[in-house]
């Protein structure tokens, strides 16, 4: 197996519900797995912890049969949202020579490939162009270095329809003909059918659904739980159970969230702002 995760469980603090609870999964080279989840589920907490970047003293974490914090596997590239808010990369900087300066000229052939399928001008300069725009750089700086193990954490979403087909496609071939594997969180499901092997749904940091065949097999037994559906309609239908299982949850003594139109005593922030409301 590429990546191998055994009862991991994180907490971003003392005395607070976990993260993650006892999470496993198995994913082989080659596979291409969609994490389907709300808000808060887990997901990027996993992928940061697979990326190295969270310390965890409970689980086993392995990418290429080896430890993520004591054996650093190579091959292994994490594209976040993060990245494009960063000062370093918001500065005043021809995009040619920042690519040049992380490495580019070392993998010229793909480097120029991703240039042309992401639609970048070399001559933008960082700190001028959009958000979409510093993505797409994000991405031709992410994985023109060959990979073997990807991980991606919502990293198109300020892309527009045509360029995510485009970068999807190039992925899926990537995968295919290289070997790699690809784990991907997101909460865009339009024109992704094509794109996993496999699908797995988190929710409340548990793995609900573990990596599990897309498209479905033939067959009624293994069509159970997707039917002919799309995956669209399959994450909206996990989505929503995840709701209702949250709202049990809130009738049981769970926080609740949304308006609190029972309260009669106003709180000390609505007391405060009153008080100096000079808008009537």
């Amino acid at each position: 197996m590429s990546v191998v995760i055994n009862a991991l469980s994180y907490a971003h603090a003392a005395n607070v519900l976990p993260a993650l609870d006892t999470v496993s999964l198995a994913l082989p080279p080659g596979s291409r797995t969609v994490i389907v989840g709300s808000n808060g589920a887990g997901k990027s907490t996993l992928l940061q912890i697979l990326a190295g970047r969270r310390l965890v003293s409970t689980g086993d974490v392995r990418i290429k049969d080896r430890d993520v914090f004591r054996d650093s596997p190579p091959g292994v590239t994490f594209l976040g949202t993060e990245w494009a808010m960063n000062p370093v990369v918001r500065g005043d900087i021809v995009v040619s020579h920042f690519l040049d300066s992380v490495g580019g000229y070392r993998y010229k052939e793909r480097r120029d490939q991703l240039i042309d399928l992401l639609d970048v001008d070399l001559e933008w300069r960082m700190h001028q162009i959009s958000d979409g725009e510093r993505r797409r750089v994000q991405l031709v700086f992410g994985l023109m270095a060959p990979y073997d193990v990807l991980l991606l954490d919502e990293v198109t979403v300020d892309l527009d329809v045509l360029v995510r087909d485009d970068l999807l496609r190039f992925l899926k071939r990537d995968s295919e003909t290289r070997g790699a594997t690809i784990l991907y969180a997101t909460h865009i499901f339009d024109g992704l059918n094509y794109f996993p092997t496999q699908i797995a749904h988190m929710a409340f940091g548990r793995l609900v659904t573990p990596p599990t065949q897309w498209p479905p097999a033939a067959g009624p037994e293994l069509n159970a739980e997707f039917g002919s559906s799309t995956l669209y309609s399959v994450a909206l239908q996990w989505l929503k159970e995840d709701r209702e299982h949250r709202r049990e949850l809130e009738k049981n003594g769970r926080r609740e969230r949304g308006a609190r139109r029972n309260e009669t005593v106003p709180s000390d922030s609505e007391t405060f702002y009153k008080k100096y409301d000079y808008s009537h």
